[in-house]
């Protein structure tokens, strides 16, 4: 796996929990203690798909005093680039994998005298895992989780069951919403929000955070985002002396890998900066699907995160 240290792995488990998701159990084939890690931590799972090699970002949602293990979920998407469906459909216990070591770009923040986590969908799964390193810490800490329907709320369900009225369950349609702002509103001094699920919640929470005065640095939120599919095209890199062509359901990023340049990433979701490249020539439009870029970086077409990002036009030239 370039670019990040990697585990040789077993599947222990494949847990059902639901019509769309799957749980995940990692284990290392030496027997020994997986690395430790935080609440908030993510992996990257390696695939080989049929000969395309996929790697994927995923929340860790075991607790982390547990050295035995890594446990993700996954969702099903059956309109994505296939990573979850190659885990949904083939991914079985006894099969061996490579996964990276944990990366935390979600933490919690030990400045907090409050922690107000909003989840959505399959977003609460770093919340497993801080909800368990707070509750260890005897931190003060609520939920507010919002789903499609009870029945793909078994997490919440479990939760509610471990930590009681610090949990609060919303389902869509049954019309019970979250009350973002009546929730903003009502904090106390010294409380950080963090938010993961979709980019419109995510997006509702830091803009109503924004208007209601909250400190910039107590809002935290988490995005993987996901390579849009789209036109082919070519890059120059200009130190490899290379010239690589991007598929038309390849990332930049997957491309140079596949062309033997082993680029950076810690995220691969246009969130952590980690993959950024300086851009020495451009003729065209980059399509920016990030959110690490600042709008005037954007602006200048002098850089481009290539995990997420695409190119439409007669020249590109990369600093790589």
């Amino acid at each position: 796996m370039s670019g990040a240290p990697r585990i040789h792995a077993r599947v222990a488990e494949v847990i059902p929990v639901n019509a769309l998701i799957k749980t995940f159990r990692f284990v290392p084939l030496d027997g020994g203690p997986v690395p430790p890690f935080s609440g908030g931590s993510h992996i990257v799972v390696e695939m080989n798909d049929n000969g395309t090699r996929r790697l994927n970002p995923y929340s860790l949602m075991s607790d982390p005093s547990d050295t035995s293990g890594y446990s993700i979920s996954v969702r099903r998407d059956d309109f994505g680039r296939g990573g979850s469906l190659f885990m949904h459909n083939h991914v079985e216990p006894g099969m061996e994998m490579t996964i990276s070591y944990p990366v935390n770009l979600f933490p919690e923040d030990a400045r907090a005298k409050k922690h107000l986590l909003i989840a959505g969908g399959i977003g609460i799964t770093p919340f497993i895992a801080q909800m368990a390193q707070m509750d260890a810490q005897n931190a003060n800490f609520e939920l507010h989780y919002a789903v499609q329907s009870r029945s793909l709320g078994q997490f919440g369900d479990e939760l509610k069951r471990s930590y009681d009225n610090r949990v609060h369950l919303y389902y869509d349609d049954e019309g019970i919403f979250i009350d973002i702002p009546k929730l903003l509103r009502g904090q106390p001094l010294g409380t950080h929000v963090y938010t993961c699920g979709p980019k419109g919640m995510i997006n509702a929470v830091h803009d109503l955070a924004e208007k209601a005065g909250w400190p910039k640095g107590a809002v935290h939120s988490e995005e993987f985002l996901a390579p849009p599919v789209g036109e082919p095209f070519e890059v120059e890199l200009a130190r490899s002396g290379k010239t690589i062509t991007v598929g038309a359901v390849q990332s930049l990023l997957e491309a140079m890998e596949a062309n033997g340049v082993d680029a950076p990433y810690l995220c691969r979701g246009g969130a952590c900066g980690q993959c950024e490249c300086d851009v020495l020539a451009l003729e065209g439009d980059i399509e920016h699907n990030d959110h690490w870029l600042t709008p005037e970086q954007r602006a200048s077409g002098k850089k481009i995160m290539p995990c997420v990002s695409r190119f439409s036009g007669e020249r590109l030239v990369l600093d790589l």
